[in-house]
């Protein structure tokens, strides 16, 4: 008998869990699923967790959860005034964080952006820079000789010494500005391009450009230590920052090019006059446009009094003098065309004493006083003042004199002398090459002493510089290195490292100075194109005249 082949030994029992009712073995995806421990030991260790995203349209049916509005609609309460449902409901808006936006000024208790600082010790040395149409940029010194060689009686005369001449831009240099009560930085603007350059004058270095603007810079000005105000031909006028040039805001309003920025002297407020015809007024407290008001004709500069109780508008030959509410108090003709103007305190008299300094094309300063009204002589030619819409008068008592040419810009400076007393320099610069320093306390005292003068007094400059033939256009002043104190390092980061830098930058900086014949040169091959450029700067403001 044959027997059967024996059977083959069976993987799984019968009995045997693993084993599907249909006869199949299970995988091992299988057993990894149906055994947890497993499961941890062999699944890889994840970083992120997946969540699942809920539907939109489940979202949109969803009504059992209130959204945002409808919680803020409840928190509101029963207002049936439009206006104050809306301030409540503005108020309970949580704060929307935008990296793109623009940051918006507080509305409580907003602090301006310039806060107004007072530096009652005065500089005993002074720094003078001066900009050319031939690209340079002079800086001048001003120190005083020690006292053992001057007169005790009288005043000491300072010394001018250039410290550094080199060409700033690839154009004519129209604006330059220095910081106040540290004279640490200078700000340098061209009208060949759009950049703002930024000069370390205590390590006479440069910083760098400033590339906000996308047209010509045609203003600067530092209201405070801590900040720096530019204005362009794009429109628009730049805060920034000194600590890490940072843009702090970007003022648009004006509808073309702005000649000129004036910050009230609290740091509150600003004015600003351009192309369009305007006075625009800039709220810094809340770092935006404050208003405008047309005056139908095209303003050149704008200035602040001393006090701020006033400002003024200068067009051509003519000034408009405005109190704080915009009421027209006094319109002055000047006998020539106004190339630059600021006010000035006396030095020696009493609070709020001040005077307008004149500068223009008859070739000397004029000093302007504000007086009763009456029948005002101003040079050898009378002008009737007096009007019913007028309520101040300002007469001419006296010139500063000295160039040869049209005076093309002015700055003033408190400065402490060495033998404790205290006056105020001013600058002027002409478009014959010459720097001249006047002391404002070689002017009569009072206007009574000038009054029994048959004519106004001219005072002659102390001090001049001659930059041989160049034709300045730009002009401002800055305070000398503070001095050294004993076991004291100063904060502006003049280290060692630092200091022998300095050494290297001030040769880089004076090089232009050894070879001033050859700027000389310079000036003289741009010549024609720079007279080409004047005439026709005199036909367009002709024009805007005629309106």
């Amino acid at each position: 008998m044959v027997k059967p082949p024996p059977k083959k030994k069976q993987r799984f029992e019968k009995n045997d869990s693993s084993q599907k009712p249909n006869g199949k073995k299970r995988t091992k995806f299988s057993e990894a699923k149906k055994t947890p421990s497993d499961d941890k030991q062999k699944k890889p260790a994840q970083v992120f967790e997946r969540v699942r995203q809920p539907d939109p349209a489940q979202r949109r049916r969803d009504d059992s959860r209130p959204d945002k509005t409808t919680q803020l609609k409840s928190l509101r309460g029963i207002v049936k005034e439009k206006g104050k449902a809306r301030a409540e409901l503005s108020a309970l808006e949580p704060p929307r964080v935008d990296s793109k936006a623009k940051p918006a000024a507080l509305k409580t208790k907003p602090a301006a952006l310039i806060q107004a600082e007072e530096h009652p010790h005065k500089p005993t040395t002074f720094k003078i820079i001066a900009g050319s149409y031939e690209k340079l940029l002079y800086g001048l010194e001003g120190t005083f000789p020690s006292s053992s060689t001057s007169d005790a009686a009288a005043r000491p005369i300072p010394t001018l010494t250039p410290i550094f001449i080199f060409p700033a831009h690839v154009g004519s240099v129209r604006s330059v500005a220095a910081s106040p009560s540290n004279g640490k930085w200078l700000a340098t603007g061209s009208s060949a391009d759009e950049v703002v350059k930024v000069w370390n004058l205590r390590q006479r270095k440069e910083v760098g450009g400033l590339f906000q603007h996308t047209g010509s810079i045609t203003h600067l000005t530092f209201p405070s230590p801590h900040h720096l105000l530019s204005c362009s031909e794009d429109g628009t006028i730049v805060l920034y920052r000194t600590k890490d040039w940072a843009v702090l805001r970007v003022f648009k309003g004006h509808k073309g090019k702005i000649n000129c920025v004036a910050v009230h002297p609290s740091g509150k407020v600003a004015l600003s006059v351009g192309t369009d015809r305007t006075i625009r007024m800039w709220d810094f407290m809340r770092g935006r446009s404050a208003g405008s008001t047309k005056i139908y004709k095209e303003a050149e500069l704008v200035r602040w009094s001393t006090t701020g109780t006033k400002f003024v508008v200068q067009t051509l030959n003519t000034i408009d003098v405005f109190s704080t509410s915009m009421t027209l108090l006094c319109q002055i003709t000047h006998t020539a065309r106004i190339q630059d103007l600021c006010f000035v305190a006396r030095p020696g008299q009493s609070t709020g004493s001040e005077v307008l300094l004149v500068a223009g094309e008859d070739k000397k300063v004029a000093v302007y006083e504000e007086g009763k009204l009456e029948t005002i002589a101003n040079g050898d030619e009378a002008e009737e003042v007096e009007s019913s819409s007028q309520s101040i008068a300002y007469k001419v008592i006296g010139h500063f004199i000295g160039h040869d040419s049209r005076v093309k810009a002015l700055a003033t400076l408190p400065i402490s002398l060495p033998s404790g007393s205290q006056t105020t320099y001013l600058t002027t610069i002409g478009s014959d090459g010459k720097i001249h320093l006047y002391d404002l306390l070689d002017f009569p005292p009072n206007s009574d002493a000038t009054a029994a003068l048959s004519e106004p007094p001219q005072v002659l400059p102390i001090a001049t510089y001659d930059t041989k033939g160049s034709r300045l256009t730009s002009l401002t002043m800055a305070d000398g290195v503070p001095p050294q104190t004993a076991g004291k390092r100063k904060r502006d980061g003049e280290d060692e490292g630092e200091d022998e830098d300095e050494d290297e930058e001030e040769a880089d900086w004076t090089d232009v100075s050894s070879d001033e014949e050859g700027s000389n040169g310079d000036s003289e091959a741009v010549e024609g194109e720079e007279e080409e450029e004047e005439a026709e700067e005199d036909d367009g403001w002709g024009g805007i005249g005629a309106k």
